[in-house]
């Protein structure tokens, strides 16, 4: 494979092309189901479907087919497939589907407003995850330009990711026969560490959650009347919370929520900590005088990826400052993330800690868990050493640097599922969200020049693909049907 040759080619096809179609991309609002129940008669996503799909069907590629699939009450899905060499099978996903708005973006910028500033592409959907159909199909034409062969490709573009990818599994599913058997799965939805090299997600986190709800009175009543009498359901669910999280430290207290963590994935921490240095932390906008949890970097990245970790993310039963009196509530609610070590049982996990909160509750109080989110996570199986090698032999071609190998704190459902369905298939995990890039929040951008360089470095995997199956290194094995474990609520 030809480097000079490759990048050229994939340079030529971002600026020329990829980027003006992520332009108008990102102006379409095609939101998740999970944020627009509307989504079939607003018409947004089919606008997208048709915008990718009609790019797709345009690209000089041989043999080519382009499908729109839909099934009965489910969002739609793109299915591409590219004949290769060989009876062996590449498949690489991405999506479609974008988070909400979002609050707090720059006065020039917004989600459904796309803005090149240098060499960031700025506005929703763009590095999330809708490079990822462009990406793959370029990656795929860069080979057939060089005359280089390469298995039979297999592009899944799905529509409901961010809302926990629950149509995926009957997808796969339904396509079974025609996916086939694949050993090598791409998928560039993920995130990087930096911008300096390939960075593949070996681990994603598990999810479990839900409102917890602590009520102590059946109307508020005066709080000079009541105080030191009647029990502040806020502090009660405070001490309820130290239950579950030391406030002084933020370490999980329940044993059951914590998972032995592989030698491999301690090894590749301590790995990513000294590339990485600082920036495993003060990529986020601390404020002033803060720092983070731990000073031991490689104990950072552990938390992040392989420790439970609790965070409150809404509040109910509360007036705001503006309309707050000098009344004590009847009720305080909360809504609990807990992110779960990635080879927790998540449903498991809800248990645990609806008995923990719902146990003895302080001065009789009514206490309510209502558990609302199960996602399972993610442990990569060990790659096989032509993977390994391919991989770090793209870094070094296409950043100059060789790949590292870290997991992720968020929950990618759809990992999961793929893992179950495709059990006999090596993984690929990467992608083009690097530090400050926002996923999910105000300002998101792609960062142009890592597209570049994951397409080129996905065609040089898949090129070795090729030659790692006509020795006989690679094994494909069909999707396994049934129920796989997915999430319904969204990613991440």
């Amino acid at each position: 494979m030809d480097t000079a040759k490759t990048e050229r080619f994939v340079a030529d096809a971002w600026d020329g092309d990829i980027v003006p179609q992520l332009v108008e991309y990102i102006r379409i609002p095609n939101k998740s189901p999970m944020f627009d129940a509307q989504w079939r008669e607003n018409g947004y996503m089919d606008d997208a479907v048709k915008l990718l799909a009609g790019w797709a069907k345009a690209q000089p590629i041989k043999g080519m087919s382009v499908e729109v699939v839909e099934l009965e009450g489910r969002t739609p899905l793109i299915y591409i497939e590219v004949p290769g060499q060989g009876d062996d099978c590449v498949l690489l996903y991405g999506h479609l589907d974008k988070q909400p708005e979002m609050t707090g973006w720059a006065d020039d910028l917004g989600p459904w407003k796309p803005v090149i500033k240098g060499d960031k592409l700025y506005g929703r959907g763009g590095a999330d995850d809708g490079y990822a159909l462009y990406g793959s199909l370029t990656a795929i034409r860069v080979l057939q330009e060089q005359g280089l062969p390469h298995a039979r490709c297999v592009i899944l573009i799905e529509a409901c990711e961010e809302s926990g990818s629950y149509d995926l599994p009957h997808y796969v599913d339904h396509l079974a026969d025609r996916i086939g058997k694949p050993s090598l799965v791409v998928c560039l939805d993920s995130g990087c560490a930096n911008y300096d090299q390939l960075w593949c997600t070996t681990s994603l986190r598990g999810l479990a959650g839900g409102n917890l709800k602590v009520s102590v009175l059946s109307e508020g009543v005066h709080s000079g009347d009541a105080s030191g009498i009647v029990p502040s359901s806020f502090r009660i669910l405070r001490q309820l919370l130290s239950r579950l999280e030391d406030e002084a430290t933020g370490r999980i207290l329940v044993e059951d929520l914590f998972v032995e963590i592989p030698d491999e994935r301690r090894q590749q921490a301590t790995r990513a900590s000294e590339v990485l240095g600082s920036e495993i932390w003060d990529k986020f906008p601390f404020l002033p005088g803060m720092t983070p949890m731990d000073a031991d970097l490689t104990e950072l990245v552990l938390n992040r990826t392989w420790r439970p970790a609790l965070s409150v993310t809404g509040v109910d039963g509360m007036p705001p400052l503006s309309s707050a009196g000098n009344v004590l509530r009847p009720h305080t609610a909360v809504k609990l993330s807990l992110r779960l070590p990635p080879t927790l049982e998540p449903k498991r996990a809800g248990e645990v800690l609806r008995r923990v909160l719902e146990a003895n509750p302080p001065n009789g109080c009514k206490v309510e868990v209502e558990l609302e989110k199960a996602s399972t996570g993610w442990n990569a199986p060990a790659l096989a050493p032509w993977l390994e090698h391919a991989i770090d032999h793209a870094s070094q071609e296409y950043f100059g640097a060789p790949a590292m190998y870290m997991g992720e704190g968020g929950t990618i459902p759809f990992m999961g599922m793929l893992g179950e369905k495709f059990p006999g298939a090596q993984f690929m995990i990467t992608g083009v969200l690097g530090p400050h890039s926002n996923a999910h929040g105000p300002n998101e951008f792609l960062h142009i020049p890592t597209g570049k360089r994951v397409t080129s470095a996905v065609a040089k995997v898949i090129a070795e693909h090729y030659v790692a199956s006509e020795k006989g290194l690679t094994r494909g094995v069909a999707a396994q049907a049934g129920n796989a474990q997915f999430g319904d609520h969204g990613c991440c």
